[in-house]
C-alpha cells in the first residue's frame, strides 16, 4: 500500500525552494542540471532530455536492468531471432495501460499498433504524423536504423516482426535505448485530428512508472506516480519533482538543506565536504564516458590533418585534468573508455609538444593569429564538470602556438542544435555510452551516418566507415573486436577529435533515499526508489 504524500502534488515553486523536503516520504525531489528541450525521446540525444521523458514517462520493448547493462524484457515479454540474424519477432506484454491525464483518456491497452506507430514515424519521412510534426529523429538515423530496418509487420494484436537488411549485432540493445520509447498510437491519432501533433513533445503519454503533470522551463518538472503501472512494485513514490538549476553550487546547497534528495554532477571541489556530511552519501563508480574536443573538419583550415595534429599536441592534458576534474578524472587517449570491450590498448597520444605544433602550422602556411571559435558547454555533464574552465585553459594552450580562440556558449538545447548544424569551429562535448556496444561510440559519434547528428567533427572517412559497419554485421565478438580496433587506429591517425578525460561518476544523495542505482549509461531512473520517513 502506498502512503499518503506529505506535500500537495502542485506545491508552488517558491514554497518548494524554501521548505526542506526530507520529511515528505512519498515526494522525491531531484536537483537536475538543465531544462529538457522536450518530452519526445525520439527527438533527442542527451541525458537531460532522456531523464525527463524516457526514464519517467515511457517504456521500451526491451530494457536494461537497473544499474546494469544486461537487457531484459520490457513491453515485449519475449523475442525470437532467426538463424540468419535478420528477423526479430517480439511477443508483447498484455494488459499494459497508457497514462490517463486531463488531456488524454485511453480507450484501450498497449498493443502492436503502438509499436508500429512509434517506429513507422521514424522510418517513413512521409508518415502523416511526421509530416504534421515536421521533425527528425537524430539518434535513430545516427545509428543507421532508418536504413537497416527493411520492414516492420504486425503479426497479431500482441506480436510484431522486424526484418533487417543486414545483421545488427546490437539490435536488441538498441531497442532498449531511450529514443526507442513506445508512444500511444491512439493519442497520436487524437493529436493529428486536432491539428496539434507537436503536443506529443510537450504533453507526453506513455506507459512508464511516472505520469507527466506539468513543466515550467528552467524551474521544475512534476510527475505523479503511476498507480496502474504494469510493474506495481517499481512505483514507490507518489510524486517526483525535477528542480532545475544549472549551478552545481546551488544544487549542493539545496541538497544540504534538504530541499532536494538527489543531485548530480557535483563540483570536484565539493566532494570532500559532501563525504564528511553525515546526512549525505555518495555513490561512486568508474565513468563509462568520454569528454573530448571535436574539430569541425568542414571548416578550413581544420580540414587539414596537420592543423588538427598541431592543435592536438598543444593540449596540456595533465594540467586540464588536474584543474577541471581534480581527483575525479582519468586521462583519455582513445575515442571510447577502457571499460568498453574491443578497446585498443596499443593506442597512444602524440607527445605534448607545442614547439613541434608551431612548426606544423608554419609548414602548413597557417598565419600566426589565425582565429577559431571554441564552444564551451553551458552545463555540467558527467564527462565534463567545468567546460568553461577547460575552454579557458585550451585558449591559453593554443595561444602559445599562435592560434587565437573566441569562447562561445549557448543555452544547452541551442548549443546542440547549432552544433549539429555545423556552426562551430571547435567544440567541447562528450558522451556516456548508451548500450554497452562499441558501435554506440564508434558509429554514433564518428561514423558517416552521424555527420548531421552526434558526429560533431563532421568527419566521414570511407575506410573507417567500412570497418565499423562490417563490425555491426557479424555476431562473433572476437571478429567484431578486431574490426573495431582497426577503426580506432584510423580515427586516432586522422585526429577528428582530441580525447581529454574519462570522469569518475559521483552521485550525491541524502541518506533517506533507498535503492537508487547509478546507471552506467549516465541516466537517472527513479522507479524502484523509495524514501524513509
Amino acid at each position: 500500500m502506498r502512503r499518503i504524500a506529505l506535500l500537495p502534488p502542485l506545491l508552488a515553486v517558491g514554497l518548494l525552494a524554501a521548505t526542506p523536503l526530507a520529511q515528505a516520504a512519498d515526494t522525491l525531489v531531484f536537483c537536475s542540471e538543465g531544462s529538457p528541450a522536450g518530452f519526445d525521446p525520439g527527438l533527442y540525444t542527451t541525458g537531460t532530455d532522456f531523464d525527463a521523458s524516457a526514464e519517467t514517462v515511457f517504456n521500451r520493448l526491451t530494457q536494461f536492468e537497473r544499474g546494469g547493462t544486461t537487457v531484459e524484457p520490457g513491453l515485449a515479454e519475449r523475442w525470437e531471432v532467426s538463424e540468419d540474424g535478420l528477423t526479430y519477432t517480439f511477443t508483447l506484454r498484455q494488459g499494459v495501460k497508457f497514462h490517463s491525464t486531463e488531456y488524454f483518456k485511453p480507450t484501450r491497452t498497449f498493443n502492436a499498433d503502438d509499436v508500429l506507430f512509434t517506429f513507422e514515424r521514424m522510418l517513413d519521412k512521409n508518415h502523416p504524423f511526421r509530416t504534421a510534426y515536421a521533425t527528425e529523429f537524430p539518434y535513430f538515423t545516427d545509428m543507421g536504423m532508418d536504413g537497416n530496418i527493411a520492414s516492420l509487420e504486425k503479426l497479431g494484436e500482441y506480436q510484431v516482426r522486424f526484418t533487417l537488411a543486414s545483421v545488427d549485432a546490437a539490435f536488441v540493445q538498441n531497442l532498449a535505448m531511450s529514443f526507442a520509447s513506445i508512444h500511444s498510437a491512439e493519442y497520436a491519432d487524437q493529436l493529428l485530428k486536432a491539428g496539434r501533433a507537436a503536443d506529443i513533445n510537450q504533453k507526453p503519454i506513455g506507459t512508464g512508472p511516472f505520469v507527466f503533470s506539468r513543466y515550467q522551463k528552467d524551474a521544475q518538472i512534476r510527475f505523479k506516480g503511476n498507480p496502474d503501472y504494469w510493474k506495481p512494485d517499481d512505483v514507490k513514490l507518489d510524486n517526483l519533482i525535477f528542480a532545475i538549476n544549472t549551478d552545481s553550487s546551488v544544487r549542493y546547497q539545496k541538497l544540504r538543506a534538504g530541499e532536494c534528495h538527489i543531485t548530480l554532477n557535483p563540483r570536484p571541489a565539493d566532494l570532500d565536504a559532501m563525504k564528511r556530511d553525515p546526512k549525505l552519501r555518495i555513490l561512486e563508480q568508474p565513468g563509462y564516458n568520454l569528454g573530448y574536443i571535436a574539430y569541425n573538419v568542414t571548416h578550413s583550415p581544420l580540414d587539414r590533418l596537420e592543423v588538427r595534429q598541431a592543435l592536438d599536441m598543444a593540449v596540456n592534458k595533465p594540467a586540464i585534468i588536474k584543474a577541471v576534474y581534480q581527483s575525479a578524472g582519468q586521462r583519455a587517449v582513445n575515442a571510447m573508455p577502457p571499460s568498453q570491450w574491443s578497446y585498443d590498448e596499443n593506442i597512444q597520444d602524440a607527445p605534448f609538444d607545442p614547439e613541434k605544433a608551431k612548426d606544423l602550422l608554419k609548414a602548413a602556411g597557417i598565419a600566426e593569429g589565425t582565429t577559431f571559435t571554441l564552444w564551451a558547454m553551458p552545463v555540467q555533464r558527467p564527462y565534463n564538470p567545468n567546460a568553461r574552465l577547460m575552454a579557458e585553459m585550451l585558449q591559453a594552450d593554443w595561444a602559445k602556438i599562435g592560434i587565437k580562440t573566441n569562447i562561445v556558449s549557448y543555452e544547452w538545447g541551442e548549443y546542440l542544435k547549432r552544433a549539429k548544424a555545423g556552426e562551430h569551429d571547435i567544440m567541447l562535448i562528450g558522451w556516456t555510452g548508451d548500450n554497452g556496444d562499441p558501435d554506440n561510440w564508434l558509429g554514433t559519434l564518428y561514423g558517416c551516418d552521424a555527420v548531421n547528428g552526434n558526429n560533431f567533427s563532421k568527419w566521414c572517412d570511407p575506410a573507417y566507415d567500412t570497418l565499423i559497419k562490417d563490425g555491426k554485421r557479424i555476431t562473433d565478438q572476437a571478429q567484431r573486436g578486431e574490426l573495431y580496433r582497426q577503426a580506432q587506429q584510423v580515427l586516432k591517425r586522422q585526429v577528428p577529435i582530441t580525447p581529454i578525460a574519462h570522469s569518475t561518476v559521483n552521485q550525491p544523495m541524502r541518506f533517506e533515499v533507498k535503492d537508487f542505482k547509478v546507471s552506467p549509461f549516465g541516466l537517472n531512473s527513479f522507479y524502484g526508489v523509495s524514501l524513509e520517513k
